[in-house]
């Protein structure tokens, strides 16, 4: 799942204990293992296999240029839903011929700058928007490459705010107008009808709900197929991981493990994923796109933070860190849970305490956990905040006029930097008084 264990009693990522990193580079500070990433994409190749496949990365989950060449040298196609998006796939050295451009606000410029790069397709999310890059391309004599992306209308059973897959969301088109609207799409002579697309939403921890949507799509996949020649069906990404997992250490208690997981928390396989939708999938003699981001990156990377203070009111232990939701706002916008573990690992026989941990800005949502039972902490010890290599820097803001944190990736026992600390002449960069 992730190569984040302790060594010789220190909490490492692969083989750099993290505390060096912590001392080296400062906290707060974000750390990803590259032989994670690369063992999630592989593992998800490997297992789609007999399907002609591309996986394409999403880009939103994490977008540091290390990790997006990373996935490059690996031949990924990417998952963009913005120019500084493509901007940054292209920076790395990722193939802009394999990207495939999401999102509902696509603007003239975008759909320009896309077309010149050469992408693959556009996800196209209205009937406005399909216009618009009909217009677009028309002005620039190309044919745009468009998959309409299609609201299947199931519930994926996940967090109201990562949904996507149903008439409540903003997102795709109604099952029930995608034929008329492929018709329609078929008569604009500035536009190539390339494929299909879905997504029912992010973080799905069983295989049901893809299985669900994917049977309720067949049937429509197979006439669009028919009458317009689609190469390819995409089935979007979604795929959950594990955010309740202990390591290997004999703490699942105080790390927030196996005792606590419940179903809804259970992983869902690669092997299980692939099984089940391969059988599905593969008659349809098409190519078949996958956009996975969270699965590729959460597990692989983490955020360091040291203790400040320890403020008990008679009610709560606060453990006040020096990280904050700027830098990691997941538990404050979904009351997510993220393990949290000290780098320096506990005596077998460690007491538990609870606390809230908190970070300095001032909104009473800054936290990362409630009344969590950890081992004892003192001020200066460094905790890690596990599986935030998804959704926590690209999330990441300078509330409080707060720099970002560094980052750093790590390749055995080598790590280098990828991203320096912002500086706080950073933080008024092109501003004028």
């Amino acid at each position: 799942m992730h190569e984040f264990c302790y060594r010789k009693g220190q909490l490492c990522c692969e083989q750099v204990p993290l505390e060096t990193l912590a001392r080296r580079h400062g906290t707060p500070l974000y750390v990803y293992s590259e032989n994670t990433i690369k063992k999630h994409f592989q593992r998800l190749d490997q297992a789609l296999a007999p399907l002609d496949h591309l996986i394409c990365y999403a880009v939103k989950a994490n977008s540091n240029l290390g990790i997006l060449n990373t996935l490059a040298r690996l031949n990924s196609g990417f998952d963009i839903v913005s120019m500084g998006e493509l901007y940054r796939v292209s920076r790395a050295g990722g193939k802009t011929s394999q990207c495939v451009f999401a999102g509902v606000g696509k603007t003239e410029r975008e759909i320009r700058d896309a077309l010149q790069k050469n992408i693959y397709c556009f996800n196209v999310e209205s009937e406005a928007e399909l216009h618009r890059i009909h217009k677009v391309a028309r002005a620039m004599r190309k044919r745009a490459p468009v998959a309409l992306r299609v609201n299947p209308n199931v519930d994926a059973h996940t967090h109201a705010k990562i949904t996507t897959g149903t008439y409540e969301n903003k997102f795709g088109i109604a099952f029930e107008q995608v034929p008329d609207l492929y018709q329609r799409a078929s008569w604009l002579p500035n536009v190539e009808l390339r494929g299909i697309q879905m997504h029912i939403g992010s973080q799905i921890t069983t295989v049901a709900p893809f299985i669900r949507a994917v049977r309720k799509m067949l049937p429509l996949v197979r006439e669009m197929q028919e009458r317009h020649r689609l190469q390819f069906f995409s089935i979007g990404g979604g795929i959950g991981i594990v955010y309740r997992s202990a390591l290997e250490s004999g703490h699942p208690g105080w790390w927030g493990g196996r005792k606590r997981v419940g179903r809804n928390h259970q992983p869902l396989t690669i092997d299980l994923f692939a099984r089940s939708l391969i059988p599905l999938l593969k008659p349809l003699g098409m190519r078949i796109l996958l956009e996975p981001g969270r699965y590729i990156a959460g597990n692989a990377g983490v955020l360091l933070t040291r203790v400040e203070y320890f403020k008990l009111t008679g009610t709560r232990n606060f453990a006040i860190v020096d990280a904050a939701m700027n830098d990691l706002i997941r538990p404050a916008f979904y009351d997510s849970y993220h393990a949290i573990a000290p780098l320096m690992e506990p005596p077998a026989n460690a007491k538990e305490s609870r606390y809230d941990v908190v970070g300095p800005i001032c909104e009473s949502g800054d936290y990362f956990a409630k009344d969590r039972a950890l081992p004892p902490l003192r001020e200066g010890d460094c905790l890690a905040l596990m599986s935030a290599g998804a959704y926590g820097f690209t999330m990441a803001s300078n509330y409080n006029a707060r720099p970002r944190p560094a980052e750093v990736l790590v390749k055995g026992t080598t790590a280098r930097l990828v991203r320096k600390r912002e500086s706080l002449r950073d933080l008024v960069r092109g501003e004028k008084k």
